[in-house]
């Protein structure tokens, strides 16, 4: 009989294996519920203590009885005391824990702790927030939900895009009724010329003007010409579109005075200006200037126009969407100027600390850290903000460009005219009126 219960036993635990196995391949998150989180959370309790221990998460406690002044006679040992924790909590994605921080103490020193719990805990990534003062939430996610993120539904929206996938597993949607003005940041093969054409894609079936600027000649923007109102390839062309774009503001702006309003969105339909959305590739060209006067005049233009158009343009319709591989105080006053005015922000990986700095830097310390953590292999990964002033990590979805370039032709009889803009591009070169 023992042999026979022996092979049994062997044949069920393979058996197990096998089933294991494939419910680990096709249903993940049934496997993480019934073998992942219960593993998990076993060594994320039998743990707590030395790792708080061994990253100075733990404070001492010396008993009174047991000093002469400061020294230490008798008595018990001084003891690190771990800081409280609530039982891990199961998602979908992971497991969260709450921990009660020692007076003192702050999120920064749980923040510095992350990788060390990631292998205590054996999991992909450990993220740390404080959704009140005094208390920080550790989530766990045991695996990344970015590698392969599904494509989340939204509401169809005047203005609002669907990108991609967040980190929590929710819908990545840029909404430009909520946050009117954003701000890509990523370094060559980052994502960030995918998430534009993502955007185009999703903007072009709307009722919505695109605007292109991209003083590269236009080798980015012009792919999707076809549906753009407006096309600047060069920084003179730029100067005539912005100045085009503030006299139609200017224009709205009455249309809201004569009827009494404060916002185009307030106007009957029939007398609503179509919103327009600028799309500036690679800021720094329009800021950097080669020394001589008539560029460095060309510049100085880019830079009030944009700002104007992103200080007044909000209500009136007109909203900005600005990238850039390099985004520095070193391009000039008026890049920071107009950042405070850019209240969305995406950033993927970036070549330098000082583009994550700015991008995320003024917004929330932790962000700037986990922009840097990007690697190259991390394709259109980014850290993005959200309407609430949160952030969170994403990663948009992979759209072809010929895909892109396809969405563009076909709705290209949508492209609304901005006689203005026209007119300012067909204006002969120095006459941008």
């Amino acid at each position: 009989m023992g042999p026979i219960v022996l092979a049994f036993a062997l044949a069920v635990l393979a058996w197990m294996l096998v089933v294991g196995d494939l419910v680990r391949q096709h249903r993940p998150v049934w496997h993480w519920y019934l073998v992942g989180y219960p593993v998990t959370a076993w060594r994320a309790v039998f743990t707590w203590r030395r790792v708080a221990v061994l990253n100075d998460l733990a404070v001492s406690r010396l008993p009174a009885r047991t000093l002469v002044g400061h020294l230490l006679v008798k008595g018990d040992p001084v003891r690190p005391v771990a800081p409280r924790c609530s039982f891990p909590r199961v998602t979908p994605m992971g497991l969260s824990v709450a921990v009660r921080l020692h007076a003192g103490q702050t999120p920064a020193t749980y923040l510095k702790a992350a990788d060390a719990f990631v292998h205590a805990w054996k999991v992909h990534a450990v993220r740390v927030t404080s959704p009140e003062r005094g208390l920080v939430l550790l989530t766990a996610m045991a695996r990344d939900p970015l590698e392969r993120p599904g494509l989340a539904t939204a509401p169809a929206e005047l203005l609002s895009a669907l990108i991609g996938a967040l980190e929590t597993g929710g819908a990545w949607v840029m909404n430009l009724r909520l946050v009117p003005h954003w701000l890509i940041t990523g370094a060559t093969r980052s994502g960030k010329s995918t998430l534009l054409a993502r955007l185009i894609t999703q903007l072009a079936t709307q009722r919505v003007a695109l605007v292109g600027v991209d003083c590269k000649g236009g080798m980015e923007l012009g792919l999707f010409a076809g549906r753009l109102s407006a096309l600047a390839t060069c920084r003179r062309e730029a100067v005539a579109v912005l100045s085009a774009l503030v006299l139609d503001m200017q224009d709205r702006m009455r249309a809201c005075r004569s009827a009494g309003v404060r916002s185009i969105w307030e106007l009957p339909d029939k007398l609503r200006p179509v919103p327009v959305v600028v799309l500036v590739d690679e800021i720094a060209e329009l800021y950097l200037s080669d020394g001589t006067r008539e560029s460095k005049a060309q510049a100085e233009q880019c830079s009030t126009l944009l700002l104007r158009l992103a200080q007044l343009g909000a209500a009136l319709g007109i909203h900005l969407v600005v990238a850039g591989q390099r985004v520095g105080s070193d391009l000039g006053p008026g890049v920071t100027a107009l950042r405070a005015q850019l209240g969305g922000r995406i950033c993927h990986r970036v070549n330098d600390p000082g583009t994550a700095e700015m991008t995320l830097g003024d917004l929330n310390k932790d962000a700037v850290a986990v922009a840097q953590a990007i690697t190259a292999e991390e394709r259109g990964v980014a850290v993005c903000t959200g309407p609430d002033g949160s952030w969170s990590r994403a990663r948009s979805h992979l759209t072809p460009t010929d895909e892109a370039v396809a969405t563009a032709r076909k709705y290209s009889a949508m492209t609304p005219d901005l006689p203005l803009v026209s007119r300012a591009l067909a204006a002969p070169e120095g006459d941008s009126k």
